[in-house]
């Protein structure tokens, strides 16, 4: 049984709390490795040392510390292939997809390399009489971000890279279901020359969570999980005066118009919905298909793709589609939802509750499941099922469609599929969700653009990668200055305004 650590102070580092969770192989069902729960005791130290370190790492050039993060994106590269098998191996999901994963992490790496840009200030000569202003970005200081278990290195390099770049020291605590990664992460920056103690990995649960919030020398705190976390998580950190972006949770809507191409809204479908186990928060969950030809076609067109998918464990091969969900609770949980659908009266079009993958009895395996005539009021609609559930819900008619997406208290992420450009324009500008894809089922931005949703899946007024992260990890300071010319005789008295 392996035992996995810390890592602070440049360090692999034991628990010494006493407490441990179990993290399992989804494929199998067993438990591989236990990883330790820290104590405020042990997190207050991991803070102590950033706080030592920021200092001389803030007063480094910011193209010096863009050269960090140049050789970072060499060393991703060197090893992807070892990143990828450690994340299938803790998480579940594909190798192909746990690449892109570590992929999507490091173009925000790659965006980071402009911090020396991106840090510039503002000037203003001649503000007035002999009066000069300019702006300065600064770093906060310590930061932390709470990333969740479904992207266990594309989330926290999202967090650390910016954070990094803009002279902060950076607490991260990862999911305790697949920590490895995230250790990993953090022996290759230093490896890249980033100095000992600026980016720490403590493991831990709530009892860690709480440290973070109420250390008074962290200065900011992000966060991506479940609504309800991100709401305890804002609503507290913004109470101890910090800074706190929080992403919660989704139910994602796509628009099928009658004249779109079907067999590329289905295939869009099939991998938007399906992918990953359904365990993203851009997943689209709920199939909007107007009016009801369009709506038969479609199901017509999904159930064979559908019955198709193989399931399978990441050493299955490269056919595979999608793997184990991450934990036995998560497929109880999915199946239970699942249920619901039935009980409250949708129609399961493809049924995956007997699914059963022959020599992985015990791993986290959940069939393949579609809903057809699904309404608003069913639990299915409402709630994220962050599984491979994929929800019909009818519409009459292109305003109900959109009238659908915008009344969903989430507001992550949307498509519509159509050839009409006044309809995929009129969506864009009305839609009230924060990013927004016509023709592309999971319109996640890339790296220089920024990341994020609307109503309650985000708590906080910036988004995450793009110039946001930048300002979210950066206080602005304006200096007003006047040096006198000449030789002044006597002093003033008054207040002079400025002309």
């Amino acid at each position: 049984m392996q035992e996995l650590t810390h890592y602070i102070g440049g360090e692999h580092v034991k628990g010494t709390s006493g407490r441990f969770a179990d993290v399992y192989n989804p494929a199998t069902g067993e438990v591989q490795a236990k990883v330790p729960l820290a104590s405020k005791e042990e997190m207050e130290k991991a803070v102590a040392i950033a706080a030592a370190a920021q200092p001389a790492w803030a007063a480094t050039n910011p193209q010096r510390r863009a050269r960090v993060m140049m050789k970072y994106v060499d060393l991703l590269n060197r090893d992807m292939d070892k990143l990828a098998e450690a994340l299938s191996r803790e998480h579940g999901k594909t190798l192909p997809d746990a690449a892109g994963d570590v992929q999507r992490g490091l173009e925000v790496i790659e965006y980071c390399i402009g911090a020396p840009q991106l840090l510039k200030g503002e000037y203003t000569d001649g503000a007035g009489p002999g009066i000069d202003m300019y702006s300065m970005r600064q770093a906060l200081g310590v930061t932390a971000g709470i990333t969740p278990f479904n992207f266990p290195a594309m989330i926290p390099m999202w967090m650390f890279g910016p954070a990094l770049a803009c002279g902060n020291a950076f607490i991260l605590k990862p999911s305790e279901r697949d920590p490895s990664v995230p250790l990993m992460l953090a022996e290759l920056m230093e490896e890249a020359g980033l100095p000992k103690g600026l980016l720490q990995v403590v493991n831990g649960d709530k009892e860690a969570v709480d440290a973070i919030l109420y250390n008074d020398t962290i200065q900011s705190v992000g966060f991506v999980g479940s609504t309800p976390i991100a709401e305890y998580i804002y609503g507290t950190g913004c109470a101890q005066g910090k800074r706190v972006q929080c992403f919660g949770g989704a139910k994602n809507h796509m628009i099928i118009m009658p004249d779109a191409d079907l067999d590329q809204a289905a295939d869009a479908l099939i991998g938007a919905g399906y992918g990953a186990a359904g365990e993203r928060c851009m997943a689209i969950s709920v199939a909007v298909p107007v009016g009801e030809e369009t709506a038969d076609k479609l199901i017509e067109k999904l159930v064979p793709r559908i019955e198709k998918l193989k399931v399978g464990p990441y050493t299955g091969g490269n056919d595979v589609d999608y793997g184990p969900v991450v934990t036995a609770a998560a497929k109880e949980n999915i199946l239970n939802l699942v249920q619901s659908g039935v009980d409250q009266g949708a129609k399961l079009v493809v049924d995956g509750r007997d699914f059963a993958l022959q020599g992985y009895e015990d791993g986290f395996f959940v069939g393949a499941h579609l809903f057809d005539h699904v309404t608003a009021d069913m639990d299915i609609y409402k709630k994220e099922i962050f599984g491979p559930v994929l929800s019909t819900v009818r519409a009459g008619s292109y305003e109900e469609a959109l009238k659908l997406a915008m009344d969903h208290e989430y507001g992550n992420g949307t498509a519509i599929f159509t050839r009409d450009g006044d309809a995929a324009r009129d969506f864009a500008s009305r839609i009230n969700v924060g990013m927004v894809g016509i023709n592309v089922p999971i319109p996640v931005p890339l790296a220089y653009h920024t990341f994020g949703g609307w109503k309650k899946s985000v708590f906080g007024d910036l988004n995450q990668h793009g110039p946001d992260a930048f300002k979210f990890y950066t206080r602005t300071k304006t200096v007003t200055s006047r040096w006198p010319s000449g030789i002044k005789d006597g002093g003033e008295f008054n207040f002079k305004p400025m002309d």
